[in-house]
């Protein structure tokens, strides 16, 4: 089956004019990712050479792709905005909510019995407004989207921050919020900061035990967990032609742990043969006519310092595998170095769990290269020292291994298959023992290795790498085991080498599936009825945000002062708080209940200014709410980066939380907090972050005037009396002002909607 023909083809028709007018306008050659943003600029945008990093741009991109967690609130928004359809193909998955403890059937048919409100709620509202519904086990969305919905040139958002999955089939794929979603979904533009272009020249070719994912944990290393922001990464040269299309997936779905806008890749014979083996052949066809216009100019690859903001080289013959972390996705660590890595830093060595799958390494191409590995176990005399778990990506790859034999090899060694979903990479895993919060190491072919992250325990420490470096190490159960060079000791005492990996791209008989998991929408959904019960625990409708007072800000109370690294992670954790997902009061219970307070040291735990007592962040948030004290976030640098989640903006508006100032901001949730009407400022000095103390009473000055480029001011009042007054930066243009003014951008909507 092939979704949205019609739409790709008018694409493809307009899209080669398009991108001739851009080159014209602008006088130059054009990068990839410039042809697909100009092609999908909003109807009576002029063509200019925007400013990158500096020029808000409205787009029009071609669909909207939402998890069960995220669908949630972006479904409860778009269904007070008075739209009766969506006006853009749109899906949701449910992939989040499955918890991995036992294997995979027994924990779908639990997660379907837990979740059975969440589920008939995303079904019902989705048949409503005509958006496509893929059912628990059907697969990872980002595995799912590439498997039907991505094609080369393309445009997309997704309610999360590894949308950026689908650049592997050439698409820019950029994760939102929720309100983002609703917006596009509702038949507005999109507005997006003209991102500025890093350039990563591929040369030489993949060999031996290195991977496409060792590209990605080399580049994070270079650039860091930041230095992709505002900025789309397009790899291009003779080694990112020479990989597979589920490989250069997996480089940019761990883009976003650079923070980066997006990345993608030109449109290539990989490309065409994996749009073929999952049953899109048509696409494929419609792109080889245009496939110039799918990648980026040969001048512009040729001489890329003049064409791209930066610069990387990587020869891939050269390139050893990496191990990634613990602690942080950017922390790259080559294998031969491990040894002295891990006892230089006292990492414990022994590895608890070995963890392959999840949405950027659950292909067919990545488990045959690790079933090459499993295979070896039995014949090589050996055993696996460590637990070992495989998520399979989508029910089309699962059901595709299984016949090919590959899980059978996997529960002979001892392996535990999951369900299709993402478990323990996002922090659904019951993990035994994790309570204990015992010192240990494991390591995973996921994304993201933030503390507490797969399994709750601060002392996990998580290690990212390749499925195969994954499953060797499993084999070995030793973080210093480097399989390039070392041996193991097998059941007859003698030493053995594994041999490197190696598998098949595609599967040779074909993909196949009895039942893939996908729900067509009602072709009238005008009488479906969505329900939502009034004291339900999990679903909560939502109420708009008040608007803005129309004065200055005063007598803030600093809820809390954040020290160092504060992900999305720590303002509005995952794990067993993903079935609040739809319930704003209740999820708020978790606000930033991960965040170090600067004062004490330690989490959950702020003076409430009231009472002069301590309790945990939300209690004390609560307070002041009750007491109609407004109430500010102080933060570090890169404050909100990983995933997508809106929740992290909307719980601080509504328990109160005003304003949000910190010395730098990761895009996605600095555009949530916009959307949700808060204000999020940055610290025009860094250094005036030492300034904030913890009984301050703070006010901002100069809302009156609030204009695109024009500082703040904040009053800090402090407890002996004393103030001082520091300037303040924002980003906001004249659309987010008003968003800001009307309380929210859902408020924007609504009453555009009311007056048509």
């Amino acid at each position: 089956m092939v979704f949205d023909l019609d739409l790709i083809k008018k694409h493809y028709s307009e899209m080669p004019a398009k991108v001739d007018a851009a080159r014209k306008a602008l006088g130059r050659p054009l990068t990839l990712a410039e042809k697909i943003l100009y092609s999908h600029l909003w109807t009576g945008v002029p063509i200019t050479d925007f400013e990158r990093g500096k020029a808000y741009v409205d787009f029009a991109p071609d669909r909207v792709a939402m998890q069960d967690a995220t669908a949630q609130m972006a479904l409860l928004q778009f269904d007070t905005t008075g739209r009766k359809k969506v006006a853009v193909p749109s899906t949701v998955h449910c992939d989040h909510l499955i918890v991995a403890k036992t294997e995979g059937k027994a924990d779908l048919t639990k997660a379907v019995t837990d979740n059975e409100e969440v589920y008939n709620f995303l079904s019902s509202i989705s048949n409503k407004y005509g958006i496509g519904f893929w059912k628990p086990g059907a697969g990872i969305i980002h595995q799912v989207v590439l498997e039907n919905y991505a094609f080369p040139g393309g445009m997309m958002i997704g309610t999360d921050s590894h949308t950026v999955n689908a650049g592997g089939l050439g698409m820019v794929a950029i994760g939102v919020g929720g309100a983002d979603a609703c917006d596009v979904m509702a038949g507005l533009s999109w507005e997006l900061l003209m991102p500025k272009l890093i350039g990563v020249k591929l040369t030489g070719k993949l060999n031996g035990w290195t991977a496409p994912k060792d590209v990605i944990l080399k580049v994070a290393g270079i650039l860091t967990v930041k230095g992709g922001t505002n900025a789309i990464v397009e790899y291009f040269g003779e080694g990112a032609r020479s990989m597979s299309c589920t490989g250069k997936g997996t480089i940019c779905n761990m883009g976003a742990e650079i923070g980066a806008t997006t990345s993608t890749f030109g449109y290539d014979d990989s490309m065409s043969r994996y749009l073929k083996a999952t049953g899109r052949a048509e696409v494929a066809a419609e792109a080889d006519k245009i496939k110039e216009y799918l990648t980026g100019d040969a001048e512009a690859y040729a001489n890329p310092e003049k064409y791209f903001d930066q610069v990387i080289e990587i020869n891939l013959s050269e390139l050893e595998p990496h191990l990634n972390g613990p602690f942080t996705p950017d922390l790259a660590t080559p294998i031969s170095k491990m040894k002295e890595e891990a006892a230089k830093n006292g990492w414990p060595t022994k590895i608890e769990v070995g963890l392959i799958g999840s949405c950027t390494n659950s292909s067919y191409e990545d488990i045959s290269r690790a079933v090459s590995l499993a295979r070896q176990v039995k014949a090589k005399g050996l055993q696996l020292k460590s637990e070992f778990t495989i998520t399979p990506g989508s029910e089309l790859v699962r059901y595709t291994i299984e016949r090919d034999g590959f899980l059978n090899v996997f529960e002979e060694i001892g392996a535990t298959v999951f369900a299709n979903a993402c478990g323990p990479c996002i922090g659904m895993w019951d993990r035994m023992g994790a309570e204990k919060q015992e010192k240990n190491t494991i390591v995973h072919s996921f994304n993201r290795n933030f503390a507490k992250r797969a399994d709750g325990n601060p002392n996990t420490m998580a290690f990212v790498a390749s499925p195969e470096l994954v499953t060797a190490l499993a084999i070995a159960g030793d973080l210093n085991f480097n399989p390039l060079t070392d041996t193991l000791t097998n059941d007859k005492g003698e030493q053995v080498k594994l041999d490197a990996p190696g598998g098949d791209e595609l599967p040779v008989k074909g993909f196949a599936v009895e039942d893939a998991g996908y729900q067509a929408p009602a072709e009238d959904g005008s009488k479906v009825q969505v329900a939502v019960k009034p004291d339900s625990k999990r679903l909560q409708l939502l109420y708009p945000f008040a608007a803005w007072e129309g004065t200055d800000l005063k007598g803030l109370k600093l809820l809390i002062k954040a020290k160092g690294k504060c992900t999305t992670d720590h303002i509005s954790m995952a794990g067993p708080w993903l079935k609040f997902r739809g319930h704003l009061d209740n999820i708020s219970n978790n606000l930033l209940i991960g965040a170090t307070n600067f004062f004490n040291e330690k989490t959950d735990s702020v003076k409430n200014q009231l009472t002069g007592e301590y309790g945990t962040v939300p209690n004390t948030q609560r307070a002041y709410k009750a007491a109609g004290v407004g109430s500010i976030v102080v933060g570090d640098e890169n404050y909100g980066e990983g995933s997508s989640r809106e929740h992290a903006a909307m719980e601080p508006r509504h328990l109160g939380v005003r304003v949000v100032l910190v010395k730098s901001f990761a895009r996605i949730h600095e555009t949530n907090l916009k959307k949700q009407g808060m204000l999020a400022i940055t610290f025009a000095n860094k250094e005036d972050y030492n300034k904030i103390l913890e009984d301050d009473s703070i006010d901002v000055e100069g809302l009156l005037a609030f204009a695109p480029g024009k500082q703040l001011q904040l009053v800090l009042n402090h407890k002996d009396g004393s103030s001082e007054t520091i300037a303040v930066n924002h980003s906001y243009n004249q659309q987010q002002i008003e968003w800001f003014k009307a309380g929210g951008a859902l408020n924007v909507i609504r009453s555009e909607f009311a007056k048509s």
